[in-house]
């Protein structure tokens, strides 16, 4: 995976002393900075051009996976008219339908997230971000020239489990590398980013589905260029430091001393002044393990999140990976569902874009509570009307909120855990969407078959209350706290 000694050394060559200091003052980590001081000087600086350039470094890692996570409703109706896969599932876990196929994807997420979180913990985030990214994207480009519906859901398995690792990892990255006022819309950043794969895959899917070029089926096109994602992985790892917040906990307090004084640096030039004090640090919590997740105040955090994946799972993927299949069978053709589903689409983004403008002025679980109520009224009007303009509206709808929910979700389970477990906690709790997401398509694939449409968004709707009776009961606040501090 390599080492993050080598950025960390790149990354402080840009500035060896910390604003502030006299001229030949060392930057010794055992001389003038703890763990606790360390995070309070990344919290208190501004949201400058270089801490955002961070961010959207790491939102174009986002962005591919997203890609790649999301195209396998797009390219669904293109494996059943190739005849690698049949639209309804055999038996109740039938591999060859399109349920398998997804059920595949998400078992891989569900090793990913389970099996694997615990490696960011332990080799850093930086590695970790680009190891995973360079292991989902071989597994596609080999998926693509499978010709067995066995082939494809096995490396549709094995992408799955470097896409799991990356989700998590990638958000833990960004809650520990960013100030604490502006976590919220950081994650509204990746995720306006990263959603952009959506509209792009699902236009591409317009494009090359339906069509054959140069000896290949259009959906083998779709998945192809959402391989050119490894151009720039190397690119992309050049430009991060590793998380000064992790290589604190880990005893290496020199390298995130040069790493923090390289960014006090540059973000005071760009600021025009000096940087505003430090806070009184909060104490950083001792190495966790594991095991620590069952005990307060991480139990109760740990239960509700567990069940909060569990069944957003179902309101968001539900919706998702089964858009263009709902679309037939209210009746409407293969080429003017991906149509619909590519208008759609184009609303993934703007979810996460409005959140850049609300994101910390709302308390997480709010957000998440509101958003969820929206998707199920407009999930269930979509079953009910039948207007191409009604259809794309309600759609819309359920996109916006949906993706709204979602880097809310994302930021607020990347603050409830400390540093030392940040990625594998996260990983436990979110690995529990992704073993849902298994039985869900089979789930929607039976519910479809048996109460058409709007039995499938009544189902839905079930799973949206649950959603909303967990957070609002359980879930604490966390706006513009330290991330020690939610730690304790």
């Amino acid at each position: 995976m390599g080492s993050s000694r080598p950025a960390s050394r790149a990354f402080a060559a840009m500035s060896p002393v910390a604003p502030g200091l006299p001229p030949g003052a060392t930057t010794d980590a055992t001389t003038h900075a703890t763990a606790s001081e360390l995070s309070a000087r990344l919290d208190r600086l501004p949201a400058t051009r270089s801490i955002w350039k961070l961010v959207v470094l790491l939102s174009l890692g986002f962005f591919f996976e997203m890609y790649d996570l999301l195209f396998t409703g797009y390219v669904a109706p293109g494996l059943v008219r190739s005849g690698l896969l049949t639209a309804s599932t055999p038996g109740l876990f039938g591999t060859t339908g399109v349920a398998g196929f997804i059920a595949a994807l998400f078992a891989g997420l569900f090793v990913g997230t389970i099996a694997c979180g615990f490696l960011a913990d332990r080799f850093g985030r930086r590695s970790i971000f680009t190891g995973s990214l360079l292991w989902y994207t071989v597994a596609n480009v080999i998926m693509a020239f499978q010709d067995t519906a066995t082939g494809l859901n096995i490396w549709r398995f094995i992408a799955g489990i470097g896409i799991g690792v990356e989700l998590v990892t990638i958000g833990t990255y960004i809650a520990e590398l960013v100030p604490k006022q502006i976590r919220g819309r950081a994650f509204a950043c990746e995720q306006a980013i990263g959603f952009v794969a959506v509209p792009v895959a699902a236009f591409l899917a317009y494009l090359l589905v339906p069509r054959h070029f140069w000896g290949l089926d259009g959906w083998r096109w779709v998945v192809l260029i959402g391989a050119h994602g490894a151009l720039f992985v190397w690119w992309i790892r050049r430009h991060l430091p590793e998380s000064p917040r992790w290589l604190a906990q880990r005893g290496r307090l020199a390298e995130a001393e040069a790493i923090v004084a390289a960014l006090e640096r540059r973000v005071a030039a760009e600021h025009g002044g000096p940087l505003p004090p430090p806070l009184p640090p909060e104490p950083v919590a001792a190495r966790a393990r594991f095991r620590d997740m069952w005990l307060p105040p991480y139990r109760r955090r740990t239960i509700m999140l567990v069940i909060f994946n569990v069944f957003q799972t179902i309101g968001y993927f539900g919706f998702a990976n089964w858009v263009p299949t709902l679309l037939i069978k209210q009746g409407i053709t293969i080429t003017t569902s991906l149509m619909y589903s590519s208008v759609i689409a184009i609303a993934a983004p703007l979810g996460p874009i409005i959140g850049l403008f609300i994101a910390d002025r709302f308390e997480r679980k709010t957000m998440i509570i509101a958003m969820a109520g929206t998707s199920m009224v407009c999930g269930l009007l979509f079953s009910q009307v039948t207007s191409s303009v009604l259809l794309i509206l309600m759609g819309v709808g359920i996109t916006l909120a949906n993706n709204v929910m979602s880097f809310n979700f994302h930021a607020y389970q990347s603050e409830l855990y400390p540093t030392s477990i940040r990625a594998q906690a996260v990983g436990f709790v979110y690995s529990w969407s992704r073993f849902s997401a298994i039985f869900t398509a089979f789930a929607i694939a039976s519910v479809l078959g048996h109460f058409g449409v709007g039995g499938v968004f009544l189902f839905i709707a079930g799973a949206m209350l649950i959603v909303m009776l967990v957070i609002g009961l359980l879930g604490p606040r966390t706006r513009n706290v330290a991330l020690e501090k939610i730690s304790h």
